[in-house]
């Protein structure tokens, strides 16, 4: 029997993350969470609206869209604000945090879209939730579970 020699990789130490401003944040997130489900409701009736209306003019049609247009509006509306310049929701910015990536970086819309579609499934169920939420009251970063997966973190502004 012939026995391969098998090396292993050499092995690269990981970069030091830049401090980031993690004291108080959690409850911050909570009254940053309240703004922003305000600013959903609004946006969310909106969105029904336009597509009622526009449903009148086009026989019906856009009244297809209305079952998935909570969901739309929610990604949207956390795809544009976390991803864009402020990295921050308006509820975010009136706590004053800001989202970042682990490396201190900003995140993009796909990112900042796919952290807010993992915290609504994990608020919709309760067991997912608290799991959620005990990853951030052990870590010392403060990163909830969602925020480990997606690699943001939330951050003092």
């Amino acid at each position: 029997m012939s026995e391969r020699s098998y090396q292993q990789p050499a092995i690269t130490p990981i970069e030091q993350r830049p401090l980031q401003n993690v004291s108080g944040v959690l409850g911050s997130r909570l009254f940053a969470w309240i703004g922003d489900i305000v600013a959903l409701f609004i946006l969310g009736w909106l969105v029904v609206a336009l597509l009622i209306f526009l449903g009148l003019v086009t026989f019906g049609a856009t009244w297809l869209l209305l079952p998935i247009a909570t969901v739309a509006t929610a990604l949207g509306y956390a795809a544009l604000t976390v991803g864009g310049r402020k990295q921050a929701t308006w509820g975010m910015r009136m706590a004053g945090l800001r989202v970042e990536t682990v490396n201190g970086g900003r995140p993009d819309g796909l990112a900042a879209a796919v952290h807010a579609l993992l915290f609504y499934v994990a608020a919709g169920t309760v067991a997912l939730w608290v799991l959620d939420i005990l990853c951030g009251l052990v870590r010392d970063d403060r990163r909830l579970g969602h925020d480990i997966l997606t690699g943001l973190v939330v951050v003092r502004a």
